[in-house]
């Protein structure tokens, strides 16, 4: 009785590492490719996407700098004028 239950040990342990039998990189997984175009036509097809790519992100163009009609002795002078006035605040302000 012993004996069989060995033997039906041995077989078993057998068939287990039978059925696990394969490649150690799993290589029975791996993804089977069969392409229809050539090496050249990949290859141009590369080459024509690094000619078109732009390294500006879409939506990141800067607005032109907007010109104005006054010069700025001008702007200076408007702002004189306007603390003059008491139009703008002007030195320090210690609010407690």
């Amino acid at each position: 009785m012993k004996a069989i239950s060995i033997l039906a040990l041995a077989l078993a342990t057998l068939a287990a590492s039978a059925v696990h039998a394969d490649e150690a990189d799993a290589s029975q997984y791996a993804v089977k490719v069969v392409s229809q175009r050539t090496r050249a036509e990949v290859n141009a097809e590369a080459a024509q996407v690094s000619i078109n790519r732009s390294t500006e992100p879409a939506g990141s163009r800067v607005i032109a700098t907007p010109q104005s009609g006054t010069d700025r002795g001008q702007v200076h002078a408007a702002a004189v004028e306007a603390v003059r006035l008491g139009q703008i605040a002007s030195g320090e302000h210690v609010g407690l």
